[in-house]
């Protein structure tokens, strides 16, 4: 019988309405198109597609599924185009290969860019179909079974691709024994000589552990029997890859493993399974915290069974998983277990399981965000991390999270601007910080704040892709605004300068036609924005505005009114008046928050007029004597400036109180608290809060200095 052949009679075993005459043809095309090929083992290039197709049937997949393994590199290949495949075989099986086809034809900077950017586009395509994913995990597996023909550097860098992208994608969709395959396989070459120690001591104990596992497997069969069970028992080491991970986690030797058995019951019911379980711990005194129950929280990949280690027959340690005959199929077939037949020629997974692979669009959605490829590709590498943490809502909603989430992952996984305003989060009732490690049972609920907002640390805090591309997004919206708004204010207050009215120029639409067109941008806002960003320089725009002018120089004067309005503006905006310079951009600097009473000064900025420093402030000393100005303050002008204290106190129960309440009595709200206490004893505070000027800030530190047990005030 030969490869097709085998194809055929595996597919007509499990749809009977399959088009094999199309499987047919795709497998004679893809013969016919590589034919001339070979691979560096000598043997004939469409043998690998060939095999990869089997491996599909094997997944029990449909017949589009497996004519695109067959044709999966034959667009890469060879002189055979997408539109070929496309008129010959339908748009389906097209989008198939075309989804799994690497962007080889396209020139990237390095190996990794090229690497990034094909997983990136099948990423998008496996969104659309699942389909995509198996094909080219099938492709993989196929590829991993024949590496030792590869050079030794291309050895390492497809086992190590194999180990952190495909292997995780395999446990994601359920595939348990094409991932243990694909992880022993990296394994082997990745580390051949803890490999090879391993192999050597598994064949070293084989006859011994065979023997174990027979007479392990009469012993809990009959235990069940007796109960009243009808139980499938079987028995099976662990996979290398496995072990190897365990003693790396553990730092441990190999015989200081002792689960390295597994055995297997399935029996009919659901009910059963933790019938069953209780006659294991009856009989075998159970290991304590090793116990894991996924029927009731079923893992993302929709696997379910009941696990846990005993110290079974002649003192081992064993590890028992419970399950019915329909979880094993999921266990053993995951996402293929789901597929139904609904035409003859295609096929589809299960729309109740298509929604546990929402993951699949989300990571679609994040590709959009990246632009960069590398970045890309190391975000799904953390989604795919294998580790994870089962949390639940107040309503006892499950949620999932790789483990190290914290309260900002959990957050954003409910909504956006629930992230936005996390200020922090009750675990089990208690308080914790938004950076808290989440773990498995904890009850979430997120507390939020209407002035919480995310800062450039949290992408360090969290570990969700979804999170840390919501906090990249609002940090770059916050960004942009800042350069309008920053962009408006340098255009308004140069044309003052220039004695030109703004609110004249926006009315006569012409002339803001003429200079945006001038200056090649769309809009007002991206005229302003790159102002802001110092793209544009806002001379540049004076003089476009003027030059529109003409001889009508009086038609944009502004008037008597808004000149006065200007002037009542410039007295009371900043609060600052600057030596020799009207209508100038005033900023106070953030390294010192200057109050009105201290000594100051302000030095010119390019593009962000005067910045003010207090005179004491390291940054202002920094600054180029050439730019320093003169500035004072302008006594009739209302300023509430942010200002931050540093307050050491003893760490005793009520403190906090006694300075809240001090805060309070000087009529001060407090806008941040930064609080934690230390080994010695002591507790370090850092407040802040709104204050009008210098007097006001000794007069707040004087009273919270007189407090029994704060040890010293200082200002930051």
């Amino acid at each position: 019988m030969t490869a097709l052949d085998e194809i055929l009679a595996r597919v007509r075993s499990y749809q009977e309405t399959a088009d094999l005459g199309l499987i047919e043809r795709c497998y004679r095309f893809g013969e016919w198109a590589h034919r001339d090929q070979f691979r560096k083992s000598g043997e004939p290039y469409f043998t690998h597609p060939a095999r990869v197709g089997a491996l599909i049937a094997g997944l029990k997949l449909d017949a589009t599924s497996i004519c695109a393994g067959f044709l999966h590199d034959v667009v890469e290949d060879t002189n055979v185009t997408l539109a070929e495949i496309e008129s010959e075989f339908g748009k389906e099986i097209a989008t198939l290969v075309d989804g799994v086809t690497k962007l080889g034809k396209i020139n990237f900077t390095s190996r990794e860019d090229a690497q990034a950017e094909s997983f990136r586009k099948m990423v998008v395509a496996m969104a659309k179909d699942i389909r995509v994913l198996m094909v080219k995990l099938c492709d993989r597996v196929d590829n991993m079974r024949t590496l030792e023909h590869m050079s030794p550097s291309a050895q390492e860098r497809i086992a190590r691709e194999t180990l952190e992208i495909y292997a995780p994608l395999a446990n994601r969709l359920g595939l348990h024994v094409i991932k243990n395959e694909l992880e022993d396989t990296s394994f082997r070459y990745l580390e051949p000589d803890a490999y090879r120690e391993i192999q050597a001591k598994l064949h070293k104990s084989l006859k011994e552990r065979l023997r174990y596992i027979e007479s392990t497997e009469k012993t809990i069969a009959a235990r069940l029997a007796e109960q009243g069970f009808n139980a499938q028992v079987s028995g099976r080491a662990k996979h290398s890859y496995s072990i190897y991970r365990k003693m790396r986690d553990q730092e441990c030797e190999f015989e200081q493993i002792h689960d390295l058995i597994a055995f297997r019951i399935i029996v009919e019911t659901e009910a059963d399974c933790y019938a069953c379980l209780g006659a294991i711990h009856s009989r075998w005194t159970p290991v304590p915290g090793r116990f894991k129950d996924y029927i009731a929280l079923p893992k993302p990949n929709m696997y379910q069974s009941l696990h846990t280690t005993a110290i079974g027959p002649g003192r081992q340690r064993i590890e028992v998983q419970i399950r019915t005959n329909s979880m094993h199929r999921v266990a053993e077939a995951g996402v293929a277990a789901h597929w139904k037949y609904k035409e003859r020629h295609s096929g589809g997974i299960d729309p109740e399981a298509a929604k546990r692979f929402g993951w699949l669009r989300e990571l679609a959605d994040y590709q959009r965000n990246l632009k960069d490829p590398a970045e890309f590709l190391e975000s799904v590498k953390i989604d795919l991390f294998p580790d994870e943490v089962y949390v639940f809502t107040p309503k006892g909603d499950v949620r999932v999270f790789p483990r190290g989430a914290t309260p900002i992952d959990f957050a954003y996984a409910i909504h956006s601007e629930v992230g936005h305003h996390c200020s922090g989060a009750r675990c089990n009732g208690q308080i914790v910080p938004i950076r808290h490690k989440l773990k498995s049972g904890d009850v979430v609920e997120i507390m939020t704040s209407a002035t919480q907002e995310p800062s450039k640390d949290w992408v360090e805090a969290c570990v969700t892709t979804r999170a840390k591309n919501r906090i990249r997004a609002f940090l770059r919206a916050e960004k942009r605004q800042k350069s309008i708004n920053l962009g408006r204010e340098l255009v308004e207050s140069a044309m003052r300068s220039a004695g030109l009215s703004w609110a004249k120029l926006q009315k006569d639409s012409n002339r803001l036609d003429a200079l945006l067109k001038a200056h090649e941008v769309g809009s007002l806002e991206e005229l302003f924005l790159a102002i802001g960003y110092g793209k544009l320089g806002v001379e540049q725009v004076i003089e476009t505005v003027q030059g529109s002018v003409g001889g009508k120089a009086a038609e944009l004067k502004a008037g008597a009114i808004e000149t006065l309005v200007r002037r009542v503006k410039r007295e009371t905006d900043s609060g600052i008046k600057v030596s020799g310079i009207d209508n100038v951009l005033v900023r106070y600097s953030r390294c010192c928050n200057p109050l009105p009473g201290d000594a100051i000064l302000g030095f010119i900025t390019r593009g962000r007029g005067v910045t003010v420093h207090r005179r004491d402030c390291p940054r202002a000393f920094d600054a180029d004597p050439a730019r320093r100005i003169d500035v004072t303050w302008d006594s009739r002008a209302k300023v509430n400036r942010p200002v931050s204290i540093a307050v050491v106190t003893n760490n005793r129960p009520g403190i906090l109180a006694n300075i809240s309440q001090t805060l309070s009595a000087q009529r001060v709200n407090i806008s941040e608290a930064n609080c934690r206490a230390e080994s010695d004893g002591r507790a370090h505070n850092i407040f802040t809060f709104h204050c009008s000027d210098l007097d006001q800030l000794k007069n707040v530190m004087k009273s919270l200095g007189k407090i029994n047990g704060v040890v010293s005030v200082s200002r930051v």
